[in-house]
């Protein structure tokens, strides 16, 4: 390895525990009601939808197919992971097993 990479990788490193370090400390700033709060207990859900809408809205029918089965699947059992593992269950078969059909 060279100097240089070691060198990447450390300040990689120091970055990364720098950013969890801070808000470690800073999480006892954090407001616990009022709008702010609100404002942060929803944020988790609209970070995910930002990240999975674009890939639903541009994808074909295996995509919506297993958006709907995710969102079924959070109503009916009103579980997080095991709507997330539907989703991701039902692209991956989709995609390996229809373009055998």
């Amino acid at each position: 390895m060279t100097p240089e990479a070691a060198l990447a990788i450390a300040g990689m490193a120091l970055v990364t525990y720098g950013v969890r370090a801070g808000g470690f400390l800073l999480s006892a700033y954090i407001p616990q009601s009022g709008f702010a709060a609100a404002w942060l207990r929803h944020l988790p859900g609209a970070m995910l939808a930002a990240i999975v809408a674009p890939g639903v809205l541009t994808g074909g029918p295996v995509e919506a197919a297993a958006a709907v089965l995710t969102v079924v699947t959070a109503i009916l059992t009103r579980n997080l992971f095991a709507a997330m593992a539907v989703g991701t269950i039902a692209v991956w078969l989709g995609r390996s097993v229809l373009p055998l059909i």
